[in-house]
């Protein structure tokens, strides 16, 4: 059973409330609380799993789904319980379950067609966790390890698309941090400091949106030094990449109040980015 599989038997669960809402709302399959689940089929609980997640009860969809993996192991409907059973932890917002449970699917069914989804469901799983850019990064490392293992292990599934354009997002973010903290130095005038956060977005990020303005950042910062040939380079390498950018207006308003253009000059890290640029080698 697929990914999509698994979200059409949710929706379908979802038309079965509908169907027994006028008889009680009654759980399909005779499994009701009263009784010992191992009194009744895999099957059975699995549609009590499916009608509680088309309820929005989550939580216990997802014990439902978990019995049917301690009572039938191995088993066919084990195997699309432990699926489901991430999905539902998932949608009820326990990361943490939700992850436990993919992994698990893909310690004991790598092969199977589901094990995209459930490497796409583990790396949602972080991906969802992402703070604003002023808390801790270490989950967006982690979303960004395991969205790459959906795109490389799985590029031809349905969900590679997907997990590229989040991994795209997760790594801006990532360099969306650190143009934060590079301005917060910028402001208190602690230039140097500044400098090296930038310095990372232009080396390590360049193909994010932030990259104009940590280019701008620079500028800014290397003229509060005194250092003009690295702060003309950048202003150099901004012009070159983003001439119809507001940060370059900006630069170049600046380089040009302290006499000074937008040009490559000396032999510093920003020179060596320039001849990139120049040999179509840099963004």
């Amino acid at each position: 059973m697929t990914g999509t599989k698994v979200l059409s038997r949710a929706i379908a669960a979802g038309l079965l409330v509908a169907l027994v809402a006028g008889c009680g709302d009654r759980p399909p399959g005779g499994v009701d609380d009263d009784a010992p689940l191992d009194s009744f089929s895999a099957e059975q609980i699995f549609e009590r799993g499916e009608f509680e997640l088309a309820r929005n009860r989550h939580e216990d969809a997802a014990s439902y789904f978990s019995e049917i993996e301690r009572l039938y192991p191995y088993s066919e409907w084990a195997e699309r319980a432990l699926i489901m059973q991430a999905f539902a932890w998932h949608e009820e917002g326990n990361y943490e379950e939700a992850r436990a449970a993919a992994q698990r699917y893909l310690d004991v069914y790598p092969a199977t067609d589901d094990a995209a989804y459930a490497q796409y469901l583990l790396a949602l799983s972080y991906y969802d966790q992402i703070e604003d850019v002023g808390r801790d990064q270490g989950v967006t490392f982690q979303a960004l390890q395991a969205l790459r293992e959906v795109i490389e292990r799985y590029p031809e599934s349905e969900y590679a698309r997907s997990a590229i354009l989040k991994f795209e997002l997760a790594f801006d973010h990532l360099a969306g941090k650190e143009m934060e903290v590079g301005r917060y130095y910028l402001k208190r005038g602690n230039y140097a400091a500044a400098v090296n956060r930038f310095r990372v977005v232009v080396e390590d990020f360049q193909t994010t949106t932030h990259t104009p303005e940590a280019l701008h950042r620079l500028v800014e910062a290397y003229l509060s030094l005194g250092l003009t040939d690295e702060a003309q380079t950048a202003g150099a390498i901004l012009g070159y990449n983003y001439q119809g950018s507001d940060w370059y207006e900006d630069s170049y308003a600046l380089l040009t109040g302290e006499g000074l253009e937008p040009e490559a000059r000396g032999d510093n890290w920003l020179s060596a980015i320039y001849r990139q640029v120049l040999r179509g080698e840099w963004l």
